[in-house]
């Protein structure tokens, strides 16, 4: 084999690793959803095949998946979203938690993202509240706005 045909073979199989990790089906999803007009956040954990309205929208969660070596990396939520005003669904297909954008619901009041999938045997660690700003630490601007 020829240093160029080497060259191209190993960029394949590091191109390749991560799409070659183990996927694994999740018993359901974490999902939010923001109501854009009120601020409103609704949190819903649910089940593949089950559904959940929220205001206009009724949530299907369809499957999710992870990678078995770190489920809290990434999650793809197959989801169908049905808006009362339509007759066909608003959204139907893949999101993907760290990219929302990517496959997002094109909607004027309401995004729904993936946070995760929803795993069982999953523990989380405890994540402190972010410390209240009250104007005195560094970088706080003074009464001229300069900071």
């Amino acid at each position: 084999m020829n240093v160029r045909a080497g060259f191209w073979a190993a960029a394949f199989v590091l191109a390749a690793g991560p799409a070659l990790a183990q996927i694994t089906d999740a018993t359901g999803a974490r999902l939010r959803l923001l109501d854009k007009l009120t601020g409103e956040i609704s949190d819903m954990t649910l089940a593949n095949g089950q559904s959940q309205t929220v205001a206009r929208l009724t949530v299907q969660v369809d499957a999710c998946r992870y990678p078995a070596d770190n489920p809290t990396a990434e999650a793809y939520a197959h989801l169908t979203i049905h808006d009362v005003a339509a007759p066909d669904p608003v959204f139907k297909g893949w999101m993907v938690a760290s990219s929302p954008g990517l496959s997002a619901l094109d909607h004027p009041r309401y995004d729904v993202w993936v946070l995760r999938c929803d795993v069982p045997d999953l523990v989380l660690p405890d994540v402190a509240p972010a410390p209240e700003e009250d104007g005195t630490g560094e970088g706080a601007a003074t009464e001229d706005g300069n900071g």
